[in-house]
């Protein structure tokens, strides 16, 4: 007899698939580098900024590593942006940084 909830062949229940394993890991990574960036922000020393620094790029890549994965597997779809509007966020921005 199967007293198994969600059909999990491990018996666990309630656990999560891969799919939202690695939703949550790539959450999280959203995460921890805005916070490594706000404590970048706000160090005075220039030791600790170059450490956060380090680390908040090894966080960067993680993230990277994460979200190609998703891609991967069909898990994270990003829309493909009309020329027109990649045009004219370039010129928003460009004019708005003094280019």
């Amino acid at each position: 007899m199967n007293n198994n909830v969600n059909g999990n062949q491990n018996g666990q229940v309630g656990c999560f698939g891969e799919k939202e394993r690695i939703t949550d890991l790539l959450n999280s990574q959203k995460h921890i580098t805005g916070m490594y960036n706000s404590y970048l922000c706000e160090t005075e020393t220039e030791a600790v900024k170059k450490c956060l620094s380090g680390i908040l790029m090894e966080e960067h890549e993680i993230q990277e590593e994460i979200f190609d994965k998703m891609q991967k597997n069909g898990w994270y779809q990003t829309e493909k942006a009309e020329e027109a509007k990649l045009m004219q966020a370039k010129n928003k921005y460009s004019s708005s940084a003094g280019n």
